[in-house]
């Protein structure tokens, strides 16, 4: 099949209404690629946006090897991204087993599987070693594959705008401890270069950061983002959610180790956000007006 065949083709994206895979989806619509956006509920706001945007929407279930096989005929390649918190660990392996088994089913020529950036050290974060699982278990199934693996989102932070109005950033991490980050419409452009550059990347592991500015100069940018001076404090680990807690251990003691400056120039074709731009952007009257309204991102 030719690459000009390939790109005539969708591309699946599961996930495609949550944060991770909407953001693959409006960049492979701004990219002009076809997109078949998988969910389970198409008829809600999010899916109704998509459509909108151009995607073809459809209903399907992770857990459902039959719907996941049905959406993957006659697509070039699946961007699949897995959901640990709300099946909790055991689940998303569980998922990840319906992904490739219906890939098998399917014949599919490109799976590229969402996972986190450190999946392939011994972390002992639950919701890293799953993704570790279904690594394992796609390298064993030898269906052709890349593995995309993101480190910590942006807006993980939640509203910049809320934080400076509460004047405190908080996070358990110390305030000098570099925290690699990448912005989700970031990691969507690298999807999106990565779909024109198959066999470069095949069988490989692409960790993905944009920045690593510390808790302290987070802070610092958004008080000057903001206008207004945001102290940084960092906190205990929320022992209520092992999970949560054992991932930002890992992120003081270890952190994530991706090699930013090569994985920049691989990827040159990325306009890659700082966290400095990042906070800026969300600080401008078209952002600003539109958390007002009530965005879908």
């Amino acid at each position: 099949m030719s690459t000009a065949q390939r790109a005539d083709e969708p591309v699946l994206v599961t996930g495609a209404t949550g944060l991770h895979g909407g953001a693959v989806t409006r960049a492979l619509l701004a990219a002009n690629r076809r997109v078949r956006a998988f969910t389970r509920d198409p008829a809600g706001p999010r899916g109704r946006w998509l459509s909108k945007l151009g995607a073809e929407v459809i209903t399907g279930d992770l857990l459902d090897t039959e719907s996941l096989t049905s959406a993957m005929q006659g697509t070039s390649a699946v961007y699949a991204v897995t959901t640990p918190f709300s099946v909790g660990p055991e689940g998303e392996i569980e998922q990840g087993e319906h992904i490739i088994a219906a890939a098998r089913e399917a014949q599919l020529t490109w799976l590229i599987l969402a996972s986190v950036a450190s999946a392939d050290r011994s972390t002992g974060i639950p919701h890293f070693e799953s993704k570790a699982r279904i690594e394992q278990q796609l390298r064993a199934s030898h269906i052709s594959h890349t593995i995309v693996a993101p480190t910590y989102f942006y807006e993980n932070l939640g509203d910049p705008a809320q934080i400076v109005a509460g004047g405190e950033l908080a996070l358990p991490i110390s305030a000098s401890r570099p925290l690699q980050q990448v912005a989700v419409a970031d990691l969507g452009a690298l999807v999106a270069a990565l779909l024109g550059r198959r066999e470069d990347f095949l069988g490989q592991r692409v960790e993905v950061a944009g920045d690593q500015p510390t808790p302290q100069q987070m802070a610092d940018v958004l008080s000057a983002a903001g206008n207004r001076n945001v102290d940084y404090r960092q906190i205990d680990f929320d022992t209520r959610n092992s999970d949560i807690a054992a991932m930002y251990r890992y992120l003081e003691q270890t952190g994530y180790q991706v090699d930013i400056p090569t994985l920049h120039s691989r990827f040159s074709e990325v306009q890659w956000t700082s966290f400095t731009d990042w906070a800026r952007q969300r600080f401008t009257p078209d952002a600003l007006n539109e958390r007002r309204r009530g965005d879908h991102t």
